[in-house]
């Protein structure tokens, strides 16, 4: 499932204008997470992102994207919808991946949470860029796991 693009503008810092044509789709059929593309003068971005109905309006398209894109708030830019298939909602690390699917007993704790959980730890280990950094800080989580750690701003911090 996907839509077609829609020329949309920003409201406010990060809320798209009027999106109601591009996910209107995705809330009949009960879909909160989507895979996102924007389109901006040449630069094309996709990622993972929810949408969150308020005041009719539709949050997304985060300040780290608009500069990337080189967006603006009065600017048009194209935004397209696509059913996000993903395991968690969000694209998994390599590195962290491969450190909980040889660690069972940590990969069956996180396995536990709620989605919404596993996909803020995802993000976690996804802010670092170092790969290295990575795999550090995977291991650095599935041994706090199995420590029965479970606060997210305790789960990367050593004890």
């Amino acid at each position: 499932m996907k839509t077609k693009f829609l020329d949309i503008h920003l409201k406010g810092t990060h809320s798209l204008a009027d999106p109601n044509e591009v996910a209107r789709p995705f809330i009949e059929m009960g879909h909160r997470r989507v895979k996102v593309t924007v389109r901006f003068e040449g630069k094309t971005l996709s990622f993972h992102g929810a949408i969150q109905k308020k005041r009719s309006l539709l949050h997304g398209l985060r300040q780290e994207y608009q500069k990337v894109l080189g967006v603006f708030p009065n600017d048009y830019f194209q935004l397209q919808f696509f059913e996000d298939t993903s395991t968690y909602g969000v694209g998994m690390p390599e590195e962290l991946e491969a450190v909980l699917l040889s660690d069972k007993q940590a990969f069956t704790i996180f396995k536990s949470f709620t989605a919404g959980k596993m996909r803020g730890i995802i993000c976690m280990i996804l802010g670092y860029k170092n790969p290295q950094t990575k795999i550090d800080k995977s291991l650095l989580l599935c041994e706090n796991l199995k420590r029965g750690i479970r606060k997210k701003p305790e789960l990367l911090k050593s004890f």
